[in-house]
């Protein structure tokens, strides 16, 4: 998606050249007897006769408006041989001041070049010019100029916003995917800091970079903070389809991510419910299995058809094997205890509470947790999951926004968490 233009008017491009004029003026003397333009802030320095002619005829043919005849007066300054460095200083002044009015980006850019690079021009100043030769090159769709200018704005200065989304443009227009990223996340960076949600086009623009760039984890990533701050339906079946399809998902994370296409609404296909309850028999939770497939059939998505005795079989299985487990809780409870790793009490912790016995659940997690799981942060995830099952969805919603880290298992959390805001504000 191509961003909007950065509005550049055509005022501001003409305060810069002025300002450029007038900060000739504060550094140097009018011109003396002999025809010398004396600089009042080095008093070595000193305009020529022939060189300070030509730039009084440039200052007043631009002070009239007839800016051809500025430039060949400009022009005629920087023809003379042997100039001093300031004398050269001076020239480049007015030419950036003259070549900005006439519309003459590329001059001024080259201008605007001498003058940031010089010593003699204050910080204050070269903050101002940085600004006026980053947006003045956007405009003149010298993207590379343009992002050389923001970038180096951005570093020696810090942050300004106008510049950071001039950076990202710049970046995007040349299809400079990594640079667009880069600059987006620093953006980003910002913006949380400073507790604000990051521009829609700019998450847009990261989105796009990463699938220039076949990065499929990275774009995943993207569209979790534009379905966070911008929760539209085109942007939850985008990353719904890009979970779908990433090969690399471990098998408990396509069962959460069959449960969240479940609580959205996306999963009505009868097979996905039979093969979410394998999944959880599997995990060992059979009660969650048991609950899952009645849900399909009070969705009447299961139980009818040709295959409802099947179905129906099927659930009578979950039905035992959950009865099984939950006749074997205090046993189960004892081995977890005794048990070093953390997997017994994970699970059991999870049974607990999917029986009714919550807060000794979680007190069994949480000592799973301290156990240092394989896969602590799939544990975390897990641990949102069961407090949503224990419907206390206000500290899954807590859990589960502060897993904003990078990875498909945080990405998942933060869709969860998405899911719960925008279900407890229906």
């Amino acid at each position: 998606m191509a961003p909007s233009p950065l509005t550049i008017s055509r005022a501001a491009l003409m305060a810069s050249a002025f300002g450029l004029a007038a900060f000739i003026a504060p550094h140097h003397a009018p011109f003396n007897g002999g025809g010398a333009l004396v600089s009042t802030a080095y008093a070595e320095d000193a305009l020529g006769q022939e060189v300070g002619g030509h730039l009084q005829q440039a200052q007043k043919a631009l002070a009239a408006h007839k800016l051809s005849q500025a430039m060949e007066a400009v022009d005629a300054a920087d023809a003379v041989k042997s100039k001093s460095s300031y004398e050269a200083y001076v020239i480049a002044q007015m030419r950036a001041a003259v070549a900005a009015q006439s519309g003459n980006a590329a001059a001024a850019l080259k201008a605007y070049d001498v003058l940031i690079n010089s010593a003699r021009t204050p910080a204050a100043s070269k903050k101002q010019m940085l600004m006026a030769q980053a947006s003045m090159a956007y405009s003149a769709r010298d993207y590379a100029n343009a992002a050389k200018a923001a970038a180096r704005y951005t570093h020696d200065y810090g942050a300004d916003p106008q510049m950071q989304t001039l950076l990202v443009q710049c970046y995007y227009l040349q299809q400079d995917w990594k640079g667009t990223i880069a600059a987006v996340r620093g953006i980003i960076a910002a913006d949380q800091k400073a507790k604000r949600p990051p521009a829609e086009s700019q998450l847009q623009m990261m989105a796009t970079a990463y699938g220039n760039l076949r990065d499929l984890p990275g774009q995943t990533n993207a569209y979790v903070q534009l379905v966070k701050y911008y929760p539209r339906t085109q942007y939850w079946q985008i990353l719904i389809h890009n979970l779908v399809s990433d090969q690399s998902l471990s098998p408990r994370l396509v069962f959460n991510l069959q449960r969240l296409r479940l609580a959205t609404g996306v999963l009505t296909n009868p097979s996905d419910f039979q093969d979410m309850a394998e999944r959880a028999v599997q995990m060992g939770l059979p009660q969650l299995a048991l609950n899952l497939l009645n849900e399909g059939y009070n969705r009447h998505l299961l139980g009818s058809g040709p295959a409802a005795a099947s179905q129906e079989h099927f659930r009578s299985f979950v039905a035992q094997q959950a009865a099984k487990t939950r006749n074997d809780l205090p046993a189960s409870v004892q081995e977890a205890g005794r048990t070093p790793t953390a997997g017994p009490s994970l699970t059991t912790g999870y049974n607990l509470i999917l029986n009714g016995q919550v807060d000794q659940g979680l007190a069994l997690i949480q000592q799973g947790q301290e156990k240092k799981p394989r896969f602590p942060d799939i544990a975390q995830l897990e641990k949102g999951m069961a407090l949503i099952d224990a419907g206390r969805k206000t500290d899954a919603a807590t859990l589960l926004d502060s897993m904003n880290g990078d990875g498909v298992v945080n990405d998942l959390a933060q869709l969860w968490a998405v899911y719960l805001h925008s279900a407890a504000a229906r």
